[in-house]
């Protein structure tokens, strides 16, 4: 089943290792770009104004051009960036988890397109990385004992 894969650990880091390449390729060649996120996993530091982030739809576009491409950051887990928002230009450093890009944009075309980001479990904010692996193992585990072949080995 999809949500199998989906929600499946090891997927989960491949997927953030493929994002991570993109976007290291895209800032590497100078090549702007823009950012489609489920805003539940971005980060404002200062938070913006609670009437700017009421403005933000679900998946909110964020286009990294200019200065703010000039203060791209990227590591395995994260894409930081300043930028400003609303008519007074609020500033904030924008931190988005790779799992919570939901698309990579160039010049209006879509290059890549990743579904974690419509996970809702990974948007949870009291679960953990180790919640997940923990989930796997059993699930893991239950697809060991639904096998008939091992039942004896319990």
């Amino acid at each position: 089943m999809i949500f199998d894969i989906l929600e499946n650990v090891d997927y989960k880091d491949m997927i953030e290792d493929q994002i991570y390449e993109i976007l290291e390729y895209l800032v590497n060649n100078g090549e702007e770009f823009s950012l489609t996120t489920n805003i539940k996993g971005v980060e404002f530091n200062p938070q913006i104004p609670q009437p700017i982030y009421d403005n933000f739809q679900p998946f909110t576009l964020f286009t990294l051009a200019n200065y703010t491409f000039s203060t791209i950051s990227l590591d395995e887990d994260f894409i930081t960036f300043e930028a400003g928002f609303g008519s007074e230009n609020f500033g904030s450093v924008v931190s988005i988890p790779l799992f919570a890009i939901f698309q990579i944009v160039i010049n209006e075309s879509i290059l890549y397109l990743n579904p974690l980001a419509t996970v809702e479990k990974y948007f949870e904010e009291d679960v953990t990385i180790n919640d997940f692996e923990e989930e796997s193992e059993k699930r893991s585990l239950n697809a060991f004992k639904k096998n008939r072949n091992n039942k004896n080995l319990f």
